[in-house]
């Protein structure tokens, strides 16, 4: 995206919430396009009314830029493959590449039983963040591009954002090993399988209301506060929604986004239903 250009995205996605402006420094200015939809996710309506109400101020306006989805979003949902095609399909209407957030890609793969190319530029994708770092690997992730003439303008961006790595292969080692014999797709399975588990033992419980569907790996629900501080006492780790403290009164409700991993055990799973559950 060029620094005049605009990035149409979620207003829930990560290069919105969570990136401290990097987006706009690293492309000189691009500015970010909010286009809403519930749950996380972008709807081809909204996108469509967005984009069409953009750069129609000639050179006194931002010009369109491309479309980032997010998948897993940020709210913890899943877009299903009919819905990537759906986007894509009004981005290319007005001559928009199309940019994939894919840090839980394997969570989103799992969710919908989809292939990886399938989710990515057979649906119409030219650019894949694929994400390791937050599915078992140390700390690396990969950027898939979907054609070959931009390989080279993306190895000088690199450099010059300082991502150009000494001892580069030892990181690339990680992504080899995650990759081998589907090890990626076996622990985003159990990092789904296990919210999938702690999601019904919640959902027992009348206290327990969840903001989102839980398509994947990351749960958003609420309940008292008194469970949060004995959830806290006893060892769990979860981040509380912004502006909400365990500090008040036992009965408040308080919201909380869950993440398990592929090495949360049952053990963990069970124990914390049980303390939720006052037991």
């Amino acid at each position: 995206t060029p620094p005049w250009g605009s990035i149409f995205c979620h207003p829930q996605a990560h290069i919105e919430k969570d990136e401290c402006g990097a987006p706009e420094f690293f492309t000189n200015g691009a500015k970010l396009v909010l286009v809403d939809g519930p749950h996380g996710k972008m709807t081809p309506e909204s996108l469509r009314r967005t984009i069409q109400a953009s750069g129609l101020g000639g050179v006194h306006s931002v010009q369109r830029g491309l479309v980032s989805l997010t998948n897993v979003t940020e709210s913890g949902t899943v877009y299903q493959l009919d819905e990537v095609k759906a986007l894509t399909r009004v981005a290319k209407e007005f001559g928009l590449p199309c940019h994939m957030d894919g840090a839980r890609f394997a969570n989103a793969l799992v969710a919908t039983n989809a292939k990886a190319a399938d989710m990515t530029w057979r649906a119409g994708i030219d650019i894949l963040s694929f994400g390791g770092t937050k599915n078992g690997l140390m700390g690396v992730e990969a950027v898939v591009l979907f054609h070959p003439h931009q390989a080279w303008e993306f190895e000088l961006r690199r450099k010059r954002a300082g991502h150009l790595m000494s001892k580069h292969r030892f990181m690339s080692a990680q992504m080899q090993a995650y990759l081998q014999d589907d090890l990626w797709l076996s622990l985003a399975k159990r990092a789904n399988d296990s919210a999938a588990d702690l999601v019904q033992a919640m959902g027992k419980l009348p206290y327990v209301t969840f903001d989102h569907p839980t398509d994947a790996n990351i749960i958003f629900a609420r309940w008292p506060r008194k469970f949060h501080q004995i959830l806290h006492d006893a060892g769990a780790y979860y981040y509380l929604n912004d502006g909400e403290t365990l500090m008040g009164g036992g009965d408040d409700i308080l919201g909380a986004r869950l993440v398990c991993s592929w090495a949360t055990a049952k053990a963990d799973i069970d124990h914390f239903g049980r303390i939720l559950a006052g037991h």
